[in-house]
């Protein structure tokens, strides 16, 4: 497919419009990661942030086959889709205050590398399929898509900011996802049949949202005892 031919730009459209579609996700994790930085560094996270979830979306397009083959790469990944949404609500330790900048700005980056790493399975595989192995097209459309997504991820950390209880709602977003991906793994699928894990889709996206939330609810409640009783007891 020549970039002459009107079907190359018409699948470029296509690719545009999946990545827009489904990088919702990417900009909740990209806001929720960035959102404690200081100003003068969201930007740079939000930019670095979305290049990573680009660049692993290449990455991923070339090897997917491969991926999609493998029997527990879903299970694994939902767990750590899991944690990482537990991790972002959890309130921070007092004393992660002093922690150098540029550190704080690798952590968010590497929470968004590595959210997006067990996120984008599903995406590359539209990507890939209307792309029809034209290496051109993937990663220009994939380039265009990334002030895509910086700009929503702007417009949810605005919101974040606004009203901090959508950073419950956004951890509860990545636990119906990590539920999602957990059922749709092949061993659960061959275990239970297709029928079977079909039906009970949106229960086990649901248990994964009600388990992130309690899990957060409760570690934060500890730790929130901890500091209130403090270190000798006062």
């Amino acid at each position: 497919m020549s970039y002459l031919e009107p079907l190359f730009w018409l699948a470029l459209l296509k690719i545009i419009w999946i990545n827009v579609l489904l990088s919702g996700d990417n900009a909740v994790v990209i806001a929720m990661a960035c959102r404690s930085l200081p100003d003068s560094m969201r930007r740079t996270g939000m930019v670095l942030g979305a290049g990573v979830a680009v660049a692993m979306r290449i990455v991923f397009t070339a090897i997917i086959a491969v991926l999609l083959g493998l029997p527990w790469l879903r299970i694994v990944g939902s767990l750590a889709l899991l944690y990482i949404a537990v991790d972002l609500v959890l309130p921070e330790d007092a004393e992660d205050g002093g922690v150098a900048a540029h550190d704080n700005l690798w952590r968010a980056v590497g929470t968004i590398a590595v959210a997006d790493l067990v996120m984008s399975l599903d995406n590359v595989v539209a990507i890939a399929a209307v792309a029809d192995g034209n290496w051109t097209l993937i990663i220009i459309g994939l380039v265009i898509s990334i002030p895509m997504i910086i700009a929503g991820a702007a417009l949810i950390m605005s919101l974040l900011s606004r009203f901090p209880f959508l950073v419950w709602a956004g951890a509860a977003l990545l636990g119906w996802v990590a539920g999602e991906m957990f059922v749709s793994d092949i061993k659960v699928l061959d275990y239970f049949g297709e029928a079977a894990v079909h039906h009970y889709e949106y229960a086990a996206a649901a248990a994964g949202a009600v388990i992130v939330l309690a899990t957060g609810w409760a570690i934060s409640r500890l730790k929130g005892s901890a500091h209130t009783v403090g270190p000798h007891g006062s």
